[in-house]
């Protein structure tokens, strides 16, 4: 393995710091053109829903409800229920494609379940989260008898996209082209194997240097 001598390297990343630059800032644009121009803004909007609204809960009762929430969550996302949303909101999206869209979860110590809808509107994933939690409740009373099901918190508009965050993203983008960097120019001192100097021939040689000749132009020597 090659030693590696650090005032060497500390001289010869000096000497190449301006890639070091270069790649910051290709990095930086490229990121940026593609947050700004090609990534797909995504908002997010949920609606919250109370499993039970009777005051007299044991213990047995709130397992038995937690229990029953991977069952509401395959009802809310089922065919049945989503065609109705399509039908009702008249979107132009098919049963599968709204399906990715919902994510079901319950809220952690509550007997409630969180219905979020992510889309490319804003307006469009709170009508859905809206729309989806009704229809749920309407149809948990008429179909299977759950008169305990009811919407707490109706959906609000979200005002920023929630997959771009333009200071997290050029943070992550900064680090990356400083390791990257500084990685490329280790990689080309490591298997640079040129002279520099005379100190050089000297420390590893064991000779004496008698002259050197000075490059053409070079007004220093």
């Amino acid at each position: 393995m090659k030693e590696i001598n650090l005032e060497e390297l500390w001289h010869y990343f000096i000497s190449k710091i301006h890639l070091l630059f270069i790649i910051t800032a290709v990095i930086l644009l490229f990121g940026n053109i593609y947050l700004v121009f090609l990534k797909t803004p995504l908002y997010n909007s949920y609606t919250t829903l109370s499993l039970i609204n009777d005051q007299n809960v044991n213990s047995g009762s709130i397992s038995l409800i937690n229990s029953m929430v991977p069952t509401y969550r395959e009802l809310i996302k089922s065919r049945n229920l989503l065609s109705k949303v399509v039908k009702n909101l008249d979107l132009n999206v098919s049963v599968e494609s709204l399906s990715s869209q919902i994510d079901v979860v319950s809220i952690e110590s509550t007997l409630m379940i969180k219905i979020s809808v992510n889309n490319q509107s804003a307006s469009a994933a709170k009508k859905i989260a809206d729309e989806v939690g009704e229809i749920f409740a309407e149809e948990a009373k008429e179909k299977y008898a759950l008169n305990n099901i009811m919407v707490i918190d109706a959906a609000k508009e979200a005002t920023t996209p929630y997959n771009i965050n333009i200071v997290r993203q050029n943070m992550i983008y900064l680090m990356v082209s400083l390791i990257l960097g500084f990685g490329t120019i280790f990689i080309m001192f490591y298997f640079d194997t040129s002279v520099k100097d005379t100190e050089i021939i000297e420390d590893k040689f064991n000779l004496t240097v008698l002259g050197t000749v000075p490059r053409v132009g070079d007004k220093n020597d």
